[in-house]
């Protein structure tokens, strides 16, 4: 029962967690409360959207595991926000959900130094302030010189349904009731949060003559790059809005609401809000859309995107009624709320590890985020980590916000905290135009494969294709077009792909013959260098500037409340949080300009000493 890394949780953030640090040689342990349950998707059965895809690829490019299970179970593929720039080009798809949790237990069950184990861990072993291990609910100890809790909505979680509360992790399972009161003995702080879900409906009783089709794009693509999965579109989502009449229900029932009757107290999303929420706050809204996605396609069971709510089942009957297309729909399952406990997220460091306990990693919901691709990202940085620093010899990875959205997601949790469950968005990254869904590749996979989680072969074709766009821009920045009557004087290739609806197709006209070596990634990524060339330089210099803030680090014990010369307010909040460099203090609320040039006067006398 001894192991290098124990993983306590099996969802996204564990299930990444756990399967980087056995790919890293570790010899790692999961628990899981229940076997069946590894990897489930507790919500939308979809993977990416808005940042969230761009997350899912960086993930992939590190060596994780979401992006792969996401591509083999996909039943529809599309590219989100495709009419505005690349910036903010988002690929989703929607998954089979029982086979995503298959293919992710498959992933656990196969890879080499992990080990599943299903029970509860109740309890944590610590002394002198370093973790060794988890006791379980069997009271059976396991030892390991690093945790990662990533126990998701499972900790003392309760569930509410209108004026029906009971204790579980999410539908079906039983909550996490113990593990708190420890967290809470160690002196973390821990707070409540609330998120929820929408109805299943019986796809067979709807009037689709009502409904929109969305259909997925006619040339998909996936997530995951050089591993040659074939992306297919099996099904269409659906489209319908809600109308006065669904808000008349809703609003005239909100003493049958758990969250509106005052029987939650947990904070909600804000960017994903009930039903309740939508009405209430957005009142001068007459609508609001309601998708119906498949939950597979050997099922007839339908998700209702858009209409999370806590209300009464004969509410959730009435409202949902009154939505075209599902007057007759028929009910799977109820929508519920569910609260849960989380750590306030400035206990914790970049690397994920906490400050109060040495060699324990939090990942995922318990750091107060929402999302599956949040949670994953935690969870693969969490696992590296822990195994980076197992012998003590070995520098940490810190993303930053320069490189990738990773970066971004964990330097808003440990430097500015979190009130409300976090969800990513492209507009929370200075860079997003460097930080595109098409160069994670470029990014991040030399670093997955520098700690041996990228395979040679896959790296390689990475290389190649590297080299074929490389050589590609080269020739068509200095090869010139006379070939086309549009062209009253001779102009190089490279100033007519500029132009607006002209692609590497449409450059063929003006004589331009592309080798037969490259793919549709490769053509994508050659027009946006050098389409956004101008704009992208601009980016890189503000990034370079971005930088040298974030190499002025701190020592690492530096006692900020000493700095008689910076707030009171800033040293306070500088002791509390402990930034690692001068630009993570820079973007903690409440620290003025005048602190950092205040911060940077003390450093150099010190440095002098």
């Amino acid at each position: 029962m001894k192991y290098d890394v124990i993983v306590v949780g099996a969802g996204h953030a564990g299930c990444e967690a756990a399967c980087i640090a056995a790919k890293m040689g570790a010899k790692t342990a999961m628990f899981v409360i229940k076997y069946e349950s590894i990897g489930r998707m507790s919500c939308n059965p979809s993977v990416g959207g808005p940042a969230k895809g761009h997350i899912a690829k960086e993930i992939d490019a590190l060596g994780g595991v979401i992006a792969k299970t996401a591509d083999k179970t996909g039943i529809q593929f599309r590219m989100l926000n495709r009419g505005k720039g690349p910036a903010v080009w988002s690929p989703r798809c929607q998954n089979d959900r029982k086979q995503y949790s298959l293919q992710m237990l498959i992933n656990c069950e196969n890879q080499e130094n992990l080990d599943i184990i299903e029970s509860c861990v109740d309890d944590l072993l610590i002394k002198d302030g370093k973790v060794e291990g988890v006791v379980t609910h069997l009271n059976q100890k396991y030892y390991a010189p690093k945790v990662i809790l990533a126990c998701g909505t499972f900790l003392q979680g309760v569930i509410h349904v209108g004026d029906v509360s009971y204790q579980g992790g999410r539908s079906g399972e039983p909550s996490a009731e113990h593990l708190t009161k420890r967290l809470k003995q160690v002196d973390f702080n821990v707070k409540r949060f609330k998120t929820g879900t929408p109805a299943r409906i019986d796809l067979r009783t709807i009037d689709y003559s009502k409904l929109i089709e969305q259909p997925g794009d006619p040339d998909p693509s996936g997530f995951s790059l050089y591993r040659n999965i074939p992306i297919r579109n099996l099904c269409s989502c659906w489209l319908t809005f809600t109308n006065p009449e669904t808000h008349k229900i809703v609003r005239s029932n909100f003493d049958k609401s758990a969250l509106y009757s005052g029987r939650i107290v947990g904070t909600g999303p804000r960017y994903c809000p009930s039903i309740e929420t939508k009405v209430d706050r957005f009142f001068d809204k007459d609508r609001h859309q309601v998708f119906i996605e498949p939950e597979g396609v050997n099922t007839f069971e339908g998700y209702v995107n858009g209409m999370s709510n806590s209300l009464a089942p004969e509410v959730q009957h009435q409202f949902i009624h009154s939505i075209a297309g599902l007057e007759n729909a028929k009910f799977i399952r109820y929508a519920y709320a569910i609260e849960y406990d989380y750590i306030e997220p400035s206990n914790i460091k970049p690397t994920m590890e906490t400050k109060l306990v040495e060699g324990l990693y939090f990942a995922g919901q318990i750091n107060g985020t929402s999302g599956y691709e949040e949670a994953a990202a935690q969870g693969i940085i969490a696992g590296i980590n822990a195994v980076k620093t197992l012998d003590g010899s070995s520098s940490e990875l810190i993303l930053s916000r320069d490189n990738s959205y990773i970066g971004v997601l964990i330097d808003d949790l440990v430097t500015k905290g979190t009130d409300e469950p976090y969800r990513m968005f492209t507009s929370r990254a200075e860079y997003r135009l460097f930080l595109r869904q098409d160069n994670a590749d470029e990014r991040l996979m030399p670093i997955g494969h520098s700690l041996g989680t990228v395979s040679s072969a896959r790296y390689q074709s990475f290389l190649n294709t590297c080299k074929i766009v490389d050589r590609e821009i080269d020739f068509l920045k200095n090869r010139k077009s006379t070939t086309h009557p549009d062209l009253k004087e001779p102009a190089k290739l490279a100033q007519i792909l500029k132009r607006p609806g002209i692609d590497l197709v449409a450059l063929q006209q003006f004589g331009y013959k592309p080798a037969s070596d490259i793919s549709k990634l490769a053509a994508e990524k050659i027009e946006i260098k050098i389409k956004y060339e101008g704009y992208i330089k601009r980016q890189l210099d503000d990034i370079k500037s971005f930088q040298s803030m974030e190499e002025t680090k701190f020592p690492e014990n530096l006692d900020f409340s000493k700095i008689d010369t910076i707030t009171l307010e800033a040293r306070e909040k500088l002791q509390k949080i402990k930034p690692i460099s001068l630009g993570q203090a820079s973007r903690i609320s409440g620290i003025s300009h005048a602190d950092i040039t205040s911060i940077l006067v003390y450093l150099k006398k010190i440095n002098s000493k």
